[in-house]
């Protein structure tokens, strides 16, 4: 079998033949197998049952030829294993039945259990681990993502009573940030041990607070993860989700190998503020994909183009593939991007 490292080495700022691409959500519902496997199980049903979430992750390297798998999953599973009640609710999200407000709740969070809680996942990544002509990329949710959902009880647009424990609790929060960062260096050994051959750290909605409330609650925390984990010898990829801009300046100083970018920064400007010192990843707004194919590729040009103005370079979105994209346009997407990025790099 040859192995396609292509990811591997652009998450190195090694030279590279292609650009590599990914998308985040690429095991989704854009895709009408996937839908049909929905119709029977729901996220977290099909999460316990090894195979076939290999299958389900393995099918977008099928149908698309990206560069690595991410592994089918949720954020939220390992927190399950803190003792949090929770579900996926269709069109709504993470539903948590007794959210996290005081100390005591806190207080009652029990320490992560990959190998009594998780195993489901872990033979996911094995059997995924022998499959796989591309690197597996696991993951998990960023401890202020997580802890949005565990304190609101539910998605928000406001973060207000996330917001209201960082400011009128701040030792709450800071136990929440560490037992939420504990779960997820555990969580990631786990994966990588396993056979993950790369992570990304999720933290989709960071992007909700200013840099100094970053920097003093947050920050910590993902220095904290990223330092613990960096004996791994595997790409380390930090997403600081949308609307993260005024975020990356602070973030220098992360032993990661790979920043990733939401749409309104340009990768140009995601290198110069975040230093240079890392890959970057990213950063197709996702509805360029309702576009018409020649518009989708002017606009991936673009971003190629200052991609391979430095080593290190992925190609993805700015956030999640959503369900009325379009199989088709991401297959010749993934081509052009093949193809394009070949011409450069000769």
């Amino acid at each position: 079998m040859t192995y396609n490292d292509t990811l591997i080495r652009a998450s190195y700022k090694q030279e590279v033949s292609h650009i590599p691409v990914w998308y985040m959500r690429q095991a989704g519902r854009y895709d009408p197998e996937y839908r049909k496997i929905k119709e029977k199980y729901s996220l977290l049903e099909i999460c316990r049952q090894p195979e076939l979430a290999a299958e389900i992750t393995m099918m977008p390297v099928r149908k698309l030829s990206v560069d690595a798998a991410i592994l089918y999953s949720d954020i939220m599973n390992p927190v399950a294993s803190l003792g949090v009640d929770f579900d996926i609710v269709k069109n709504v999200g993470p539903v948590i039945d007794n959210p996290i407000r005081t100390a005591a709740d806190v207080e009652r969070l029990r320490p992560i259990d990959v190998d009594k809680d998780l195993s489901h996942i872990i033979e996911t990544i094995r059997i995924l681990d022998k499959e796989l002509d591309v690197p597996l990329i696991t993951f998990a949710g960023a401890p202020f993502t997580i802890a949005s959902y565990l304190i609101e009880g539910r998605p928000s647009k406001s973060y207000i009573l996330t917001k209201t424990m960082m400011y009128s609790q701040p030792e709450v929060w800071h136990q929440l940030m560490n037992k939420l960062g504990d779960m997820v260096i555990t969580y990631v050994r786990a994966h990588i041990k396993n056979g993950g051959k790369a992570f990304q750290l999720f933290d989709s909605w960071v992007g909700a607070l200013a840099p100094q409330d970053f920097e003093k609650f947050v920050l910590p925390t993902i220095t904290r993860i990223f330092a613990e984990l960096s004996d791994l010898h595997v790409p380390k990829i930090y997403f600081p989700g949308v609307s993260s801009g005024e975020l990356l300046p602070t973030l220098k100083e992360l032993q990661a190998n790979v920043i990733g970018l939401d749409w309104r920064v340009s990768i140009a400007e995601g290198r110069k503020r975040t230093g240079g010192k890392f890959a970057v990843q990213g950063n197709l707004d996702p509805y360029v994909l309702t576009a018409p194919m020649d518009v989708i590729k002017r606009y991936t040009k673009e971003i190629i183009d200052q991609g391979v103005q430095e080593p290190g370079y992925i190609f993805n979105l700015g956030h999640g593939l959503f369900p009325e994209a379009s199989l088709d346009k991401l297959k010749e997407l993934t081509e052009y991007i093949h193809e394009y990025s070949a011409t450069l790099l000769r």
